[in-house]
């Protein structure tokens, strides 16, 4: 069992108070899974509960956590820079039991992850190994450290169809309890039996917490249902109020003109009018009390994004793409052949493939050859955010192209609009969640009037809560979108046609995913 008692966790850089007084036990059986919008605190609590080292430079942090003496197993969001530079053998060999496993052990792990036994001995990089393979390789790692909990920071990022389905009959059959966070609503829906979910409302002035033992669908249904009876009850409460108030104001005129009229003739009747009005201060402290006591009209953090505009219309016959390649490539290694994709007009089409197979190295060509397009607008959003963000600037600096006063106005004003405090929008990139930093992403190509949108798992970084507003935004876009991604409802949702990399081409695929 893991406990976390009255914790407290502030951001030292803005002061900003991510948990109050958070209260959550970890018991056996549990499959609880961590949920909020980007910059929430999401990957923070798992860090400080694994190890208080790991956030100590950036967060200040109170209460107690409960650990029993358990045997914590933490996969971290992203790999280390050392963990990147080492080969696979080495980063195997920093868990000291590795020695000691036998093969048959060892093939065991590999086939639950199905990696091939020598894959642990290669001397391959790290860092050169395809996102997916490179969760493959902690999730191993984390296994045969027999851990007796297991804290996951986002398992699903990049991984294929196949190994989601492995990853989630793994939490599901866990012998162990798991809190995890995850973007991925299927996974979530197949796996959560807790949710916790972390809130910033009134521009992130405010932290509010919600631990509730239930599904993941269940969870957001039952919070729909709970928010939308308490806007009905709240806008009631506020229509009568409107209804007293004019009353009352009604009444406060008419007095107040027959205080006007009262000469000094009538002192009984000024006496009168006297007591009236006292009655009236009365029953307007009444009325004020009662406004501070009404039910709250319900804040979501549900993001708001800007919208692509006009100009992102695409003909329906316009030939958007025409690509052809005889072979694809990375160094010497071959990993497909006779490789053609036609996209004409405004199309979306998504590429999925298993992990390694060159989803990401095909999308670079093409992007590559649409960028230098004249007669369309291409943008072009990459798995590794840092291809393109200047990681130093702030949002504002990185978005701005001329300087000046308006234009910088209507950048905060859109910044603003996906949810960025003042303080964000002069925080570095370097700072922002994977979130914040795609949400820039996004918003720089409508503020560039793209038609043609290339993207690399657009959804990875966005919560589930804001994943659903990201996809009817691209579903909805009027230009074409070449896309990349494992997520079954954006697919299911945004894509027209989906393919399958494989090695002897990019293979149409039809049915449920």
């Amino acid at each position: 069992m893991l406990q976390v008692k009255n914790l407290t966790i502030t951001h030292r850089k803005d002061n900003r108070v991510l948990l109050d007084k958070f209260n959550f036990v970890l018991n056996d059986g549990d499959r609880a899974a961590v949920i909020g919008e980007e910059g929430n605190g999401k990957s923070t609590l798992l860090k400080l509960i694994y190890d208080e080292v790991l956030v100590e430079d950036y967060v200040e942090f109170s209460g107690d956590i409960i650990r029993n003496n358990s045997c914590i197993g933490y996969l971290a969001q992203e790999l280390s820079a050392e963990e990147k530079a080492e080969s696979i053998y080495e980063f195997m060999c920093q868990l000291p039991l590795f020695f000691e496993l036998t093969p048959q052990e060892l093939a065991e792990a590999g086939r639950k992850l199905k990696l091939p036994v020598e894959l642990f001995y290669s001397e391959q990089k790290m860092g050169e190994l395809s996102g997916g393979e490179k969760i493959k390789l902690q999730l191993a790692r984390l296994i045969l450290k027999r851990p007796d909990v297991l804290l996951l920071d986002e398992p699903s990022n990049d991984l294929d169809m196949d190994s989601l389905h492995w990853l989630e009959e793994f939490i599901n059959g866990c012998d162990v309890p798991v809190l995890y966070i995850s973007h991925d609503e299927t996974l979530l829906e197949n796996t959560a039996n807790k949710i916790v979910h972390l809130e910033q409302l009134k521009r992130k002035q405010e932290c509010k917490y919600t631990v509730e033992k239930a599904g993941y669908r269940e969870y957001v249904e039952r919070r729909s249902s709970g928010l939308a009876h308490q806007e009905q009850v709240a806008r009631k409460e506020r229509a009568e109020y409107e209804k007293q108030q004019e009353k009352f104001r009604q009444i406060q005129q008419k007095v107040e003109h027959q205080q006007n009229v009262i000469t000094r003739q009538n002192p009984h009747g000024g006496a009168l009018l006297k007591k009236t009005m006292h009655r009236i201060k009365a029953y307007e402290a009444r009325f004020e009390k009662e406004y501070e006591n009404m039910t709250e009209i319900p804040e979501t953090e549900d993001a708001i994004f800007v919208k692509f505009g006009e100009k992102a219309s695409m003909p329906a016959g316009k030939v958007v793409l025409d690509f052809t390649l005889p072979k694809l490539m990375v160094e010497e290694r071959v990993l497909a052949e006779n490789i053609s994709l036609r996209v004409k007009g405004p199309e979306k089409i998504c590429i999925i493939g298993k992990n390694g197979c060159g989803k990401t190295t095909l999308l670079r060509q093409i992007a590559k050859e649409l960028l230098e397009r004249k007669d369309i607008r291409a943008s072009y959003m990459p798995q590794n955010y840092e291809e393109l963000l200047s990681m130093e600037q702030t949002p504002v600096e990185f978005l701005s192209e001329t300087g000046d006063k308006e234009e910088i106005s209507r950048i905060r004003t859109y910044l603003g609009s996906m949810k960025y405090t003042a303080d964000e929008m002069q925080h570095k990139i370097a700072d922002l969640s994977g979130g914040q930093k795609a949400k820039i992403l996004l918003l720089k190509m409508s503020m560039s009037g793209s038609n043609v949108l290339i993207l690399d798992e657009p959804t990875r970084n966005f919560s589930p809560l804001s994943s659903p507003v990201i996809r009817n935004m691209l579903k909805n876009f009027g230009g074409a979108i070449l896309t990349i991604s494992h997520d079954r409802k954006y697919i299911r949702e945004v894509a027209d046609t989906v393919y399958e990399l494989t090695e002897t081409g990019l293979k149409p695929q039809e049915g449920e995913l």
